[in-house]
């Protein structure tokens, strides 16, 4: 100590002011989650009175730990409508406000598109650990459920992913455009069926945003 600051006070710095000096402020959750939010989105507000209400009860239900509660069993969350009513939007919005009350939250976020490409087959990579992460994984968001091309093989992923969420009451919070009556068609009845338990549901409506904002 005495040698760093002979060095310091050779260099014109007092040793004292730097002693002195506060430490650096701590990065929030909400902060070190800004990287990982698209950036259309890093700034988006839950004000869905539904949402803010689901969002409220996950933070209630946290279980307590040294950082602030963590999240906890719980209902998942359905938002429905057609394109460009503000769904993503507020799915982000609700991360947002989960982070920003505090809780302690490991999360993942997914189109429904880049969840089954993400496990397609390939030489050298491990779908089945990319499965797990994404069906075990605290908080999930998965955007755009049933916009994608359907196969025996996706339904069978998309059963298996919101089976296991469903059977562990993991909070999920899902986007589609279909309609309520559509989901069995497209999703199968397995899929369907467990979504109908496990899900409060939230229907935007109104024009599409994205075609006034470009008008």
């Amino acid at each position: 100590m005495a040698r760093l600051g002979a060095i310091l006070t050779a260099r014109g710095i007092d040793p004292e002011a730097v002693a002195a000096a506060p430490p650096n402020e701590p990065v929030t959750a909400l902060e070190t989650a800004a990287a990982r939010i698209p950036a259309r989105y890093r700034n988006a507000l839950a004000d869905h009175p539904r949402i803010t209400a689901w969002a409220d009860q996950i933070a209630r239900a946290g279980r307590p730990g040294p950082g602030g509660p963590g999240i906890a069993e719980g209902p998942s969350l359905l938002i429905a409508g057609p394109t460009g009513t503000g769904k993503t939007h507020q799915a982000y919005g609700a991360v947002r406000t989960l982070l920003a009350r505090g809780v302690r939250l490991r999360w993942e976020a997914t189109t429904t598109a880049d969840f089954y490409a993400r496990l397609r087959p390939r030489i050298g990579h491990d779908a089945e650990r990319d499965l797990q992460t994404l069906a075990r994984c605290p908080l999930l968001l998965l955007d755009d459920l049933g916009a994608a091309k359907t196969s025996e093989w996706t339904e069978e992923l998309t059963y298996r992913l919101i089976n296991h969420r469903y059977e562990h009451l993991l909070p999920t919070l899902i986007t589609t455009n279909l309609p309520t009556a559509e989901l069995r068609t497209t999703l199968g009845d397995r899929v369907a069926s467990r979504l109908a338990e496990m899900t409060e549901r939230v229907i935007l409506t109104g024009p599409d945003r994205r075609r006034r904002f470009s008008a």
